[in-house]
C-alpha cells in the first residue's frame, strides 16, 4: 500500500456542545458550519490502494478482519486510491422499521473466524463516509473542509455505488440540523455534528463540534462490583421496574476515590448476599458478570444519552442521590421515547 496518507491515522475527533451552533446572522456572509448527523457506530478511516484495504479504528487497529463484507464493498464502490473519514453502523430491521442497532455492532468484534464470516451474514454493517483525506496522490489533510466535501460528494455522485458504502447527509441550515437532531434519533443516530468549513483535518484534535441528547432517570441501585485495584466500588449497578420484575438496566462508574470508598461503606450497609450472576455480554463471555447484591432502597438521579432495547446504551452518571424517591417509583415510564423514524430515510436523502 502506497497512498499520500497512511495508517495508522487518528482521526479528527469533537468537543461536546450544548446547543446546535449557529451561522453568522449576516445571511450575506459564507458559512462557517456544515452540520452533519452523528452516526452512533465505529469510526473508521477506510484506506484503499486496488485491492489493499484497511479499516483504520480510532485507535490505530485495523478492523478489516471483522468486517469482510465492508472490505467488499470498498473495494467495489470507492475509487481505486483514496482515504476516507467514516463510520462503520449495523442496521437492523423491526417491525417499526430499520434502525441502527449497537449492540449488533459490538458483537462484530468476536475471536473467531468462523463466527466473524457468520456474524458477516446475519448482521452485514454498512460504511457512511464524511471525509475525504486523499484521493490518488494527493492528500487532502491540509485542504478546507468544505474543499474535501465538495470532493467527496463528486465521487460518490460519480464513483461510489448505491449498495454499502454511503456518503452521510449534511447541510448548511442550523434549522435543519435541529430537526435532524430531534428526528433522526428514532432510527439510532444520536445527536449532530458541526464541522468548520475552513478547517483543515487536524488528527486527534477536537476541532469537531458534537450535539448529543442528554436525559435524566431515577433508577434502583441493585448492587455494585468491587474496584479491581482501588478500594471501594468500581461500578454500582441500576434497576428499573417493569411491573413487579425489577431489570438491570446499566450502570455508573465515574467516581472520585473518596466516593468510591464512601459508595461501598453505605452499600455494604443494605447488602442481601455475597454474590449475584449478572448478564454475560454478548461480546466478552469471559468477563465475571457476578456483583455483589444489595436491597433495592437507594435511588439515584442519572443523566443518560439513549436506551438500546430496555438498558442505556452507554455508562451513566451520577447526578444526585434521592432518599426521597419510592424504589417502586422508578420505571420504565419515566423514560422519553425518541419519535420513531426509519434508517431507509436517513440514507435516502444521502449522496451515494
Amino acid at each position: 500500500m502506497q497512498l499520500p496518507v497512511m495508517p495508522p491515522l487518528a482521526p479528527m475527533l469533537a468537543k461536546a456542545a450544548a446547543t446546535v451552533p449557529e451561522q453568522a446572522p449576516d445571511a450575506s456572509a459564507e458559512p462557517t458550519w456544515l452540520y452533519e448527523p452523528k452516526w452512533d457506530g465505529f469510526r473508521a478511516i477506510v484506506f484503499r490502494d486496488g485491492d489493499d484495504v484497511v479499516i483504520g479504528s480510532r485507535g490505530g487497529k485495523d478492523l478489516s478482519r471483522y468486517f469482510p463484507e465492508v472490505v467488499t464493498a470498498v473495494r467495489d464502490e470507492l475509487p481505486g486510491r483514496c482515504v476516507v473519514d467514516g463510520e462503520i453502523v449495523v442496521p437492523q430491521s423491526t417491525e417499526e422499521g430499520t434502525r441502527l442497532d449497537w449492540e449488533a455492532l459490538s458483537a462484530r468484534i468476536h475471536p473467531a473466524e468462523r463466527r466473524v464470516r457468520q456474524l458477516s451474514v446475519d448482521t452485514p454493517a454498512l460504511f457512511v463516509g464524511f471525509d475525504l483525506l486523499a484521493h490518488h496522490d494527493r492528500s487532502l489533510l491540509d485542504a478546507p473542509f468544505g474543499e474535501r466535501r465538495g470532493m467527496l460528494t463528486e465521487l460518490a455522485a460519480a464513483e461510489i455505488g448505491p449498495a454499502r458504502c454511503h456518503v452521510t447527509r449534511a447541510t448548511n441550515d442550523a434549522a435543519v440540523a435541529q430537526h435532524w437532531f430531534e428526528t433522526f434519533e428514532g432510527a439510532g443516530l444520536d445527536g449532530v455534528i458541526a464541522k468548520r468549513l475552513a478547517s483543515r483535518y487536524l488528527p486527534n484534535k477536537r476541532e469537531l463540534v458534537k450535539v448529543k441528547h442528554s436525559r435524566t432517570a431515577e433508577a434502583v441501585v441493585i448492587g455494585y462490583r468491587p474496584h479491581k485495584s482501588q478500594p471501594g466500588v468500581g461500578s454500582v449497578l441500576l434497576g428499573l421496574y417493569d411491573g413487579d420484575e425489577l431489570k438491570m438496566v446499566g450502570g455508573m462508574s465515574a467516581f472520585t476515590n473518596a466516593k468510591r470508598i464512601k459508595i461501598q461503606e453505605d452499600l455494604d450497609g443494605i447488602r442481601s448476599g455475597d454474590r449475584a450472576e449478572g448478564e454475560v455480554s454478548r461480546w466478552r463471555t469471559s468477563a465475571d458478570a457476578g456483583f455483589v447484591p444489595v436491597r433495592p432502597e437507594r435511588v439515584a438521579e442519572v443523566a443518560y444519552d439513549q436506551m438500546e432495547g430496555d438498558r442505556f446504551r452507554h455508562a451513566v452518571r451520577l447526578l444526585r442521590w434521592r432518599p426521597d424517591r419510592d424504589p417502586r417509583s422508578c420505571t420504565y415510564d419515566q423514560l422519553e421515547v425518541p419519535v420513531r423514524y426509519d434508517l431507509a430515510d436517513v440514507l435516502e436523502g444521502s449522496a451515494r
